[in-house]
């Protein structure tokens, strides 16, 4: 009976290959359940890219208009208000990482298939590449300066009206042992998210409104230890089923709970605090963010996108080594507009193992 099989190279093989490839590398991701085409997306899919030549993409904002207007018969006529606008632009790059084996011999004494590894290989580097990016990005980590690690561009630190800090810490250097996360930070987080102006639009889910909060472990840790605010951490978790069928959707998938309309999540690639003098690290802090609609978005060049790396197999030394590479043309930021930062919130607390 003959089997199918595809050589290397082969043009098949290779489309397989990058589709299989870009769909199992984004399901590991924990930021890929936040991705979307949409205005209501956390993570929005800028498509312009894909569609036409360029390494750049410029996003607008119009402001809400606030003018007072004209009543009755009054003259409106150089009454007028003026359109106030913004931009945002997101660079795209390349970035790949290949593999390459021994030789045939080596291919022989292992009882596993080394396209397949590769394979996996890479599946998990470019799950971890991009989760690093996207909250290296989210946090502001300005403390990082190697693209590679930051979606392809700098890391911009959050701007004073869309950063704050647990107990009277002013910076992250700051913080002391007793200024640690608690609950009441979420509500100063939701306060604040309604005031600001442009307010930070909240994601939809059946009608209701949410927003969605990661923390670090450590955090999560002083949440749960949290005996000052309102409420409890048994309050959290009986308030996550609330309100309908939540397991369906997957801003809710592995959340922790939900806390006055917040989605919690936890990751261990929460970032640290940055010296607000020296642009360090700062050890014993992290950067938990609260973020809305739009907070962040990702784009992809032309042949590439979400469903699609690049995959390329080659074979060196008279086809005895086979080696493997992928990639992808792309981009990854937060977004920020007249130099704020859009819809997030960077909430940097004490945090230290307990």
């Amino acid at each position: 009976m003959a089997a199918l099989s595809y050589g290397v190279n082969d043009p098949l093989a290779v489309k397989l290959w990058s589709k299989k490839l870009a769909v199992e590398a984004l399901k590991e991701t924990y930021f890929s359940r936040f991705l979307g085409e949409t205005s209501d997306s956390l993570i929005q899919i800028k498509t312009e890219s894909t569609k036409g030549a360029g390494d750049k993409i410029t996003v607008g904002l119009r402001m809400q208009l606030n003018g007072a207007g004209v009543s009755g018969d009054g003259t409106l006529e150089g009454n007028e208000e003026a359109l106030v606008t913004y931009s945002d632009s997101i660079t795209l790059d390349q970035l790949r990482h290949a593999v390459r084996s021994s030789g045939r011999v080596s291919a022989q004494r292992v009882p596993f298939d080394l396209r397949q590894e590769s394979l996996d290989g890479m599946k998990d580097w470019w799950a971890d590449r991009l989760d690093t990016a996207f909250f290296n990005q989210i946090c502001g980590y300005s403390a990082e300066s190697d693209s590679r690690l930051t979606g392809n561009q700098a890391a911009v630190a959050p701007d004073a009206a869309h950063q704050m800090w647990g107990g009277t810490a002013t910076n992250d250097q700051g913080l002391g042992s007793s200024d640690v996360f608690k609950l009441s930070l979420i509500d100063k987080c939701v306060e604040k998210a309604k005031t600001l102006s442009p307010a930070i639009r909240p994601l939809k889910h059946e009608g209701r409104d949410f927003y969605v909060m990661f923390l670090h472990p450590y955090q999560v840790t002083d949440v749960r230890l949290d005996a000052t605010t309102a409420g409890s951490w048994f309050d959290i978790q009986k308030a996550a089923m609330q309100g309908g069928k939540v397991s369906d959707n997957p801003i809710f998938t592995g959340s922790l709970g939900v806390y006055n309309g917040v989605i919690l999540h936890e990751s261990t690639r929460i970032t640290q605090g940055v010296h607000s003098a020296n642009g360090t690290a700062v050890a014993n802090t992290r950067r938990g963010v609260f973020c809305g609609a739009q907070a962040s978005m990702i784009a992809f060049g032309q042949d590439n996108g979400p469903n699609k790396f690049t995959w390329v197999e080659e074979l060196f030394d008279y086809e005895n080594q086979l080696g493997v590479s992928a990639g992808t043309i792309f981009g990854l930021k937060k977004s920020r507009f007249n130099a704020k930062d859009f819809a997030s919130v960077v909430v940097s607390t004490y945090a230290a193992a307990h």
